[in-house]
């Protein structure tokens, strides 16, 4: 195996092409990254970044020197945009051709958007920092989708001083993710700040003026932000022969066909420890599973299954949210620690007889990191979790 291409070049790439070469893979190594920047962390693009507490610079992963030791066949600025598994062989948007005789395949999502004319999305560092330039106090900004994303994006633009309404099609903002009171305990920090959150709406299209509700109501907007989820980037493989649907599906081992391996939040992976398969776009989730798969393809004879308890955080004003697990699907929520009503609690989930997820606002790490644990070995609800304050079933 002497060449290897990795296509995408954020957080999992990256991850993947340092642990080729920590492993030991002294081959050509070329890394396809759509974007012209060099690898640079995400989840600041809503919080930090927007808020301009911090300028693109700090948002880089690596320096150009530490770039320059992986000896990358580094191709920036052009997109992949087709696959030929029978030839081994990727096609950029630039005409060119790139062989392998492996691949990572860690292109990561894109956003979704809406019918009609202008609205941001957030989702590159030229997304926020055109948004951030948009945002001054008095502006009025409507974002659709009050998901974390957008919460995190209302935060931070009602700190800055906008006018700020939340549009969201659910009763309850996050309810199908972390239940409907845990749902209602975020919603609160917004509605007591003065934010227009707006719930059991749905917007037809976006307008040069606002946004227009189906009914034909327009909400009127200096600036939109389209915050209703993302797309895996899998549109290129189509005709390549991968199984793809809702990302690129993959084994346990996160190989999806000889000598492919996906990574990131572009993979659907079979997740043993949960018994089912899953697609995570975290931060911490695509850095490890960039590892895992590099590990697994250089060492096919002693693949370890990758099976992690996938993390994830927020940050809404001055709330912490972390969480451990895969919450979604779950049949129960039972507040473990603290309180609801003062936005400083710990609430495990159940799925079946397992503990299978756990959620900490406004709590030190040390609260919560005890669950993980259990999560991690699989233990079951009736051993892990002794209820204090019940919380409805969700």
């Amino acid at each position: 195996m002497r060449r290897i291409v990795v296509v995408g070049a954020s957080a999992a790439g990256l991850a993947a092409v340092e642990t080729l070469r920590r492993e030991g893979y002294d081959g050509t190594l070329t890394l396809v990254g759509d974007e012209p920047l060099a690898p640079y962390d995400r989840p600041p693009l809503s919080k930090q970044l927007l808020a301009a507490e911090w300028e693109p610079e700090r948002l880089a992963l690596r320096t150009p020197g530490d770039l320059a030791g992986l000896d990358l066949d580094l191709r920036l600025g052009v997109a992949a945009t087709g696959l030929r598994l029978v030839d081994a062989e990727i096609a950029l948007a630039d005409g060119s051709t790139v062989p392998y005789d492996a691949l990572i395949i860690a292109t990561g999502v894109r956003p979704r958007r809406l019918p009609g004319v202008g609205g941001h999305v957030l989702r590159t560092l030229d997304d926020a920092v055109r948004l951030r330039e948009r945002l001054a106090p008095g502006r009025r900004l409507v974002v659709v989708g009050a998901g974390f994303l957008g919460a995190e994006a209302a935060a931070v633009a009602w700190k800055l001083g906008c006018e700020v309404t939340l549009l969201e099609p659910a009763p309850v903002p996050l309810a199908h993710a972390v239940g409907r009171q845990v749902g209602e305990v975020l919603t609160g920090a917004h509605l007591e700040r003065g934010v227009n959150l707006r719930c059991g709406v749905s917007v037809a299209e976006v307008t040069e003026g606002g946004v227009r509700l189906v009914g034909g109501e327009l909400v009127e907007a200096d600036e939109v932000l389209v915050a209703v989820g993302s797309l895996p980037n899998t549109d290129w493989l189509a005709g390549s022969g991968l199984t793809v649907g809702d990302g690129v599906v993959c084994d346990e081992y996160c190989q999806a066909a000889r000598n492919v391996y996906a990574a990131g939040d572009v993979a659907r992976w079979y997740n043993p420890l949960f018994g089912q398969s899953m697609r995570i776009e975290h931060r911490t989730n695509a850095a490890e599973q960039g590892m895992a798969a590099a590990r697994n393809l250089l060492n096919p004879e002693a693949r370890k299954p990758f099976a992690p308890v996938p993390y994830f955080w927020s940050d809404q004003y001055d709330m912490k949210v972390q969480a451990y697990g895969y919450l979604r699907g779950h049949d129960e929520v039972v507040v473990v620690e603290g309180g609801l009503a003062e936005r400083k609690f710990v609430a495990a989930y159940r799925t079946g007889d397992r503990l299978t997820g756990a959620l900490a606002v406004g709590m030190p790490p040390k609260a919560i990191r005890q669950w993980r644990q259990a999560i991690a070995t699989g233990a079951s609800w009736g051993e892990a979790v002794r209820p204090t304050v019940p919380a409805a079933k969700s």
